[in-house]
């Protein structure tokens, strides 16, 4: 029976631990997940963890905005050199972040524009971080390349960027924060994004959806949101997930090069 895929989140972060986390997905019909790389130190342990429990494990590789500046040549070739993996699905978490602004605007919009290239010289999807930094994502997006394959993560912008996104090829992945009380402008955008391009995710252990407020959030809990989001479209759940992982083997590939057992 065709289950669940959490396309973004954090199996090194998880407070039960990866091994324990991924075993509660597996037995909540979660088929797999993707864990991400956001920092040079981790970039080890997700690749590692994928290379484990693959194929039930796939990561992506890059560096977050906030620590763009630890980004050096060595963190560079550290990930080109693996992206051919059959375990890296795509280059990530990258983008821009102007809320916290832990790392200079000006070394994020350079950062991100490297990591950019990189995904294009590589034909590889991307994954996308952008808090308070729409235009300038959309700006950097288009000066790099005219279309693009990969997600908005843990989306939560306005209709402008969901529009932008769209239309260079990107699509939206929706996590826990579209349950939120506080989420009506969100969930009017997302009404909008047409179901073939919609994706579901935690970012566990951030972010957990409701019912399970108040919880460190894991993989297992993306049947809430995908539960939610059903509604919400107003689709039956097995029709979203249906829809879903359509979308994601035409936006990761490699995800469809491994049959699940």
């Amino acid at each position: 029976m065709l289950g669940w895929t959490d396309i973004h989140t954090h199996l090194n972060m998880l407070e039960e631990g990866p091994e324990n986390g991924l075993q509660q997905a597996l037995q909540n019909g979660v088929d797999r997940v993707i864990t991400i790389g956001t920092h040079p130190d981790d970039l080890d342990v997700v690749y590692n963890l994928a290379k484990q429990y693959h194929p039930k494990v796939f990561c992506t590789l890059g560096i977050h905005p906030h620590d763009a500046n630890l980004y050096t040549d060595e963190v560079e070739k550290k990930i080109i050199s693996r992206l051919s993996s059959p375990e890296v699905v795509a280059v990530g978490e990258i983008g821009l972040d102007y809320y916290y602004k832990n790392s200079a605007i000006d070394i994020q919009k350079k950062v991100f524009k490297r990591q950019l290239e990189i995904a294009q010289e590589h034909k590889l999807p991307i994954e996308i971080h952008t808090r308070d930094a729409e235009e300038d994502t959309i700006e950097i997006l288009k000066s790099v390349g005219p279309t693009w394959t990969g997600v908005l993560h843990c989306f939560t912008g306005t209709q402008f960027l969901a529009d932008k996104a769209l239309k260079l090829g990107l699509d939206i992945s929706v996590s826990g924060v579209v349950t939120f009380k506080s989420a009506d402008s969100l969930r009017e955008v997302i009404k909008s994004v047409p179901l073939d391009r919609l994706h579901v995710e935690t970012d566990a252990p951030f972010l957990a959806p409701v019912p399970m407020r108040g919880k460190k959030n894991q993989p297992a809990f993306v049947i809430h949101t995908a539960t939610f989001l059903a509604n919400l479209k107003g689709v039956e759940l097995e029709v979203l997930k249906q829809q879903v992982h359509r979308n994601n083997l035409r936006t990761f590939p490699k995800l469809a090069s491994v049959a699940i057992s």
